[in-house]
Formats: structure tokens, C-alpha cells, sequence
């Protein structure tokens, strides 16, 4: 198992050398786009998508922008409602997670069937528990799974995605018996953060940007961050390359349009997303959640999605999380 995720983190380390593309020919301002972000309010998937629509508003790149959430399944259920779209001014959301989530609930509409537009960020994921909890480290906690196995409870986004796999990783590089993992999945980060504050889980994970404002607040402890660097906003908070065998892992997210659409309207959309991209507008942004900008558009973003595809389908199937 750990064999092939290195393959999988590995790929996903090569994001955060991202080549930029250069805009194509200044796109005249669309009449109206649509943004779909498939999860609840709250989560990474919805942050981007308001940070797109913003960044586009602020740089006058599309007159009217309207962002829908359709939650469920780790983005399947939004990914089959995209299928049915015949606009050619449609965005959605997409990344890691979904293409995990399309193999664990093994569902007939898949990214295959999607026109791939950008690959835009790339975001460490962060461990954390309520700021009155026991647990120290992150060695506390996974001692605590050890002993108590599905008596400790750790939340995240949907089953087989990003934070999900997280949560496996971590019990692997402690020999840990994967069968002691009780994860509590919820299709936004608000409802993760929500279950937190509650006390009704002992843990959770997500990406940085979803629960940093807690964790300076003082409402979440931070035990541990996963890509290959400290993060000096969260207080030198140790990465987890430390815990056991070593864990590190990095998502990503995109946008795709839907499968229907015409060369010319798919040109337009990168045209779109790589001027949005290029703008001071999308820049503040990216410095203010947090993100890497990892930029890949076109055929070369469609041959990574295929070749992401190939690689996590395996893994998850040797996790026991997909069949």
C-alpha cells in the first residue's frame, strides 16, 4: 500500500512546480458563467468557486457569475448533474477528492466524460482537534486510535477522498490496524468544522484553508500539517513527514466543464480561467486562502487527470476503500 501511494503523493509533489500558461488573447467580458462547486457550503471546492467569482467580478472579466452548491457523495452527485448541462458557460469545481470518490462509490458518470479546462491550486492538508482535547500530537492521537480503535472518531470530507486517505496514510505509518479507523464522512467542510466545535468527533481533517481561521482563533489545535513545509501562519505546526514511516500528501483542485461542449466554447473557457489566473485579482487571492498555484490547462491538464485516474484507483482499491 505505501508503495503506491509515494507514486500518488509523488505526482501530486510535482503540482507545486505547476507550469503557468500565458494568457491567451485578452478575453472580451462573458455575458454570464456559471460555477458549480459540488459539496456544501464551506469546504475547499466552495471557497474556490467564490474565489473565482470573485477574482472575475473584481477584474470585470464576465458581467454576471452565479455559484451553485450540489452536495453529496463526494461530488459525484454534482458530476452526474453536470453531465445533463447544456450550457457552454459552465464551471465545476473538481479535484483529488472527486477522483477518489468517483472509484469508492463506483458510480456510471466519471471525469472521463468531462471537457478539462484548468488545473488551478494545489493545498496541504491539516489534522486537527478541538483546542480542550487531550491530545497534544499527533502521536497522542494515533496512540489514543491504537488503544481505542473506533472509540475515537475523526472527520473529514467524503469517504475515499483526500482526507479520508489522509486518515488511512497516518495509521499505516504507525502499523496501525486500518480496521481501527472510524471515519466520519460529511460532504462540506462546514459541517466537519461544525461536528468539531460540537464535540461530537475527536478529530478532523481537511485543507489548511478550511480550518485556519479556527486554528488562530484558538477553537482547533493543530497537530500536524501534510505537504513538505511547516506553515509559519499556523505557529510552526510540525508536518507529519515525521510520524511513523513518513506521510506526506498534497490536493489539488481544477475546473471542468461539462462533456457537451464545442472546441470553440472550451477555448473560450480556458481563455477565461488563464486570464482570471494572470489577474492581481486571483493572485490576492491565492495569498489569502493559502493556495499553491499549480496552473495547467488543456490537453496537458486532461493528460494529469488521466494519469491521476491510473494511479489512485489501485491504491484505493489495496485500502480496502474501493473495489
Amino acid at each position: 500500500m505505501r508503495t503506491k501511494w509515494v507514486a500518488v503523493v509523488a505526482a501530486a509533489g510535482l503540482l507545486v512546480a505547476g507550469c503557468g500558461q500565458r494568457s491567451q488573447s485578452g478575453s472580451d467580458a462573458l455575458a454570464k458563467l456559471e460555477i458549480m462547486a459540488p459539496a456544501d457550503p464551506g469546504g475547499g471546492w466552495d471557497q474556490t468557486a467564490r474565489a473565482m467569482q470573485s477574482a472575475m467580478n473584481s477584474a470585470n472579466l464576465v458581467r454576471s457569475i452565479q455559484v451553485s452548491n450540489v452536495g453529496g457523495a463526494g461530488g459525484t452527485v454534482g458530476l452526474k448533474k453536470l453531465a445533463t448541462e447544456r450550457s457552454e458557460q459552465y464551471l465545476m469545481v473538481t479535484g483529488l477528492v472527486m477522483v477518489g470518490a468517483v472509484e469508492t462509490n463506483n458510480v456510471d458518470t466519471r471525469l472521463e466524460d468531462t471537457t478539462p479546462i484548468a488545473r488551478l491550486t494545489a493545498e496541504d492538508e491539516v489534522v486537527v482537534v478541538p483546542a480542550d482535547s487531550p491530545h497534544k500530537t499527533i502521536d497522542d492521537l494515533l496512540n489514543v486510535v491504537n488503544a481505542k480503535g473506533k472509540g475515537v472518531s475523526i472527520t473529514g470530507g467524503s469517504a475515499g477522498g483526500t482526507d479520508h486517505v489522509l486518515a488511512a496514510m497516518l495509521l499505516e505509518a504507525k502499523d496501525i490496524d486500518p480496521a481501527k479507523l472510524n471515519y466520519v464522512p460529511y460532504s462540506g467542510g462546514g459541517e466537519s468544522l461544525a461536528a468539531l466545535l460540537g464535540k461530537k468527533v475527536d478529530a478532523g481533517i481537511s485543507g489548511v484553508g478550511e480550518y485556519r481561521e479556527q486554528i488562530k482563533a484558538g477553537k482547533l489545535r493543530a497537530l500536524g500539517t501534510s505537504g513538505p513545509k511547516e506553515h509559519a501562519e499556523l505557529g510552526g505546526v510540525p508536518t507529519l513527514k515525521g510520524v511513523g514511516k513518513g506521510v506526506e500528501l498534497i490536493n489539488w483542485r481544477g475546473v471542468v466543464a461539462p462533456g457537451s461542449i464545442s472546441p470553440a466554447a472550451k477555448e473560450r473557457l480556458i481563455t477565461l480561467v488563464t486570464d482570471m489566473r494572470n489577474s492581481q485579482q486571483w493572485q490576492e487571492e491565492l495569498k489569502k486562502k493559502g493556495w499553491t498555484d499549480t496552473f495547467l490547462t488543456g490537453h496537458e491538464f486532461s493528460t494529469f487527470l488521466t494519469k491521476e485516474i491510473g494511479r489512485i484507483k489501485p491504491a484505493l482499491e489495496e485500502m480496502g476503500l474501493a473495489k
